[in-house]
């Protein structure tokens, strides 16, 4: 299984980069903790330790801040999927993939986490991003065509419905975490992992036999 994993916004290169990646790191967290309609720019500005006029040197407002915090993170998923994508690996190992990258998410980062699930999905702006969104959505159906091509997978299901199917468990139970409704220790999330693969992979499965592998 390849061991590509979500850059964390945190992570730091120098110089200016990293000022940039502080503020969004304390926007990050700021916005999981006060939320994004509560908090002020003086309170991001304050947890990244910086002064107020430097926050507004790399961002005009909370809304480019929240923003950003998608347009990077998304980007991060689209390029976890295309790595994923790209093995030889069976169809499902690739969907096992993809379903570890994200639902491991949580344990790396929650905070991050809570930010997409609560604050980014409700957004008035996602619509504006909707190409980037289908692009995940896009590299989740090519594995599944591919897995119908090669006789894994059944050839009388969409593909396009069976990848919003997929990436949709994975979302709620993401959410199930942010709300505190789903057990979320290490055991919990692999489990997750488990029940999402081998339900939708056994309902994909050319016969019962391929769903038991």
């Amino acid at each position: 299984m390849p061991c590509t994993r979500l850059r964390r916004l945190t992570d730091r290169s120098g110089g200016q980069e990293d000022k940039r990646r502080l503020i969004l790191d304390a926007a990050v967290r700021v916005f999981a903790h006060k939320g994004y309609h509560t908090c002020r720019v003086a309170d991001i500005a304050e947890e990244a330790g910086v002064a107020h006029g430097l926050l507004y040197h790399y961002f005009r407002s909370k809304e480019e801040l929240l923003e950003t915090i998608f347009r990077e993170t998304w980007r991060d998923v689209l390029d976890a999927v295309r790595s994923v994508e790209e093995t030889d690996e069976s169809a499902r190992d690739r969907l096992a993939g993809i379903a570890k990258i994200l639902l491991r998410a949580w344990r790396r980062d929650p905070d991050l986490v809570r930010v997409l699930v609560r604050e980014v999905t409700r957004s008035s702006h996602l619509q504006q991003r909707i190409g980037e969104i289908e692009a995940a959505f896009a590299g989740i159906e090519r594995i599944i065509a591919r897995g119908q091509k090669e006789g894994e997978f059944r050839s009388d299901l969409d593909p396009r419905m069976a990848s919003y199917v997929f990436y949709g468990a994975l979302e709620e139970i993401l959410t199930g975490w942010v709300l505190g409704q789903l057990e979320d220790g290490d055991e919990a999330i692999a489990r997750a992992e488990e029940t999402v693969v081998d339900v939708i992979c056994g309902g994909l499965a050319a016969d019962r036999e391929i769903a038991k592998v």
